[in-house]
């Protein structure tokens, strides 16, 4: 289909300069008309030459990853507030390209103003730039643009994009403040037994003095230290390191997603975190127009969580054989034995301890009744997407008292760490040392 370039004036006079995709020139001058546009000239687009499109790719730098979600976020709005007041998609594409800055969102923006201009529709187009637009983002703005709502869709997943950018906002700033105080820490204990711990230890060495358990235990741990200091930072990497190994095969991803959403403390905030992230990603796509099977196919890839990826499977799949949504989330949320779980509770939490501790609760179901009881109401009533945003905003809800509750548990925790380390150091270091004072007074 060709694309005819046109100049035009709008009911105030003003004028307007775009492009439009038509089969015929009648036919393009007759949807201008549409629009409310007065056609003063009109043409057929040429094509860019092909040096010119090589020439245009030499420039651009090259560039790892996918977009920010916030970069997306902003983007997905911005689009969303130049829709809503009229212009044409190409234009604002176009401008929101002008706009953005050297990366993967302008290349991709470039992209799809060209695939349009090709003919492509916007779902289409933004389907050739898997790294900027995921499945979900392109096929809410299918639905869109099949119900002829689009600045409605993108105004949806802007709200959607912005609420999961405010929830991950959350957990991440609870994160910050213990990573930063442990690292800082075990940065100057590694620093006092490596540097200041060897400096009495030659003192006591000199005076011969009888050290006691504490001094002794200190001591050689600040020769560990002296000798092995580099398995300080080499162990974390290598447990980072073999953890990545063992979540490359699918028994491994999978029990290491089990393990992570059932550990103490942080387990139940990151399961509250993924069922609250899933159900507005469900309600987003069924209130956008997306059929239920497709929506439940994309709330699974975009979950990233191995159990929940088997839940949503295994929901999609009685769905076909004709059941309802609420019956099979409950039969299927309850896990069974994993022995990479059982390995990692095994390894990390205690030994037997965690073992014995992983036994009690991988039976414990990842769905609460309230979620199955809520949609099967909205099954029943056909209110389906308004009782999934009602369980994740209870979830977020949950998730931000949580938060803040683990920060408020880690101060008086991480004092009583560096206070218990400290007083140890000092004590097994002062005591030997006093009475080397008390000897050379008496």
């Amino acid at each position: 289909m060709p694309t005819f370039q046109f100049e035009a004036m709008d009911s105030t006079g003003a004028e307007i300069k775009d492009v439009i995709d038509a089969a015929t020139e009648e036919d393009a001058q007759a949807t201008i008309r549409q629009m409310g546009y007065f056609v003063t000239k009109i043409s057929v687009k040429k094509a860019r030459k092909k040096s010119q499109q090589t020439g245009t790719s030499k420039k651009r730098g090259f560039v790892f990853g996918g977009v920010p979600s916030k970069e997306l976020s902003a983007f997905t709005r911005q689009l969303s507030i130049l829709q809503d007041a009229g212009l044409p998609i190409l234009r604002s594409l176009r401008i929101m390209a002008d706009q953005a800055r050297a990366g993967r969102l302008k290349y991709s923006l470039e992209d799809t103003c060209e695939a349009i201009e090709g003919g492509d529709t916007l779902s289409e187009a933004m389907g050739k730039s898997p790294k900027c637009f995921n499945r979900l983002y392109v096929n809410m703005i299918k639905a869109g643009e099949a119900g002829g709502a689009l600045e409605v869709i993108l105004q949806r997943l802007a709200d959607f994009q912005e609420s999961a950018e405010a929830l991950k906002r959350k957990v991440k700033g609870a994160m910050i403040y213990p990573i930063v105080v442990v690292s800082v820490a075990v940065g100057i204990l590694t620093f006092i037994m490596i540097k200041i711990v060897p400096s009495f230890q030659d003192i006591f060495a000199d005076f011969d003095l009888e050290l006691p358990l504490l001094t002794v235990y200190l001591i050689a741990f600040s020769e560990w230290c002296v000798n092995y200091w580099y398995l300080i930072p080499g162990i974390p990497t290598l447990i980072w390191l073999t953890i990545k190994l063992i979540r490359k095969f699918k028994a491994g991803r999978f029990g290491w997603d089990q393990f992570i959403i059932k550990v103490p403390i942080f387990g139940i905030l990151i399961e509250k975190n993924i069922m609250a992230r899933t159900s507005r990603t469900l309600g987003t796509l069924i209130s956008s127009g997306v059929p239920i099977l497709e929506a439940l196919t994309i709330t699974r890839e975009t979950c990233g969580n191995a159990v929940f990826e088997k839940l949503y499977g295994r929901v999609s799949e009685r769905i076909r054989e004709g059941d309802a949504m609420a019956l099979p989330m409950k039969e299927y949320s309850r896990l069974s034995f994993h022995p990479v779980a059982a390995f990692f509770w095994f390894a990390f939490i205690g030994g037997p301890i965690g073992l014995l501790i992983y036994m009690l609760k991988y039976r414990q179901r990842i769905v609460d009744d309230i979620v199955v009881n809520m949609v099967d109401v909205g099954e029943e009533t056909g209110e389906l997407d308004t009782m999934l945003y009602k369980v994740a905003d209870t979830y977020d809800d949950e998730v931000a008292v949580l938060t803040d509750g683990l920060t408020k548990l880690m101060e008086p925790l991480l004092i009583i760490f560096l206070g218990g380390a400290v007083g140890f150091i000092v004590i097994a270091l002062f005591v030997p040392l006093v009475d080397l004072i008390n000897g050379l007074t008496g």
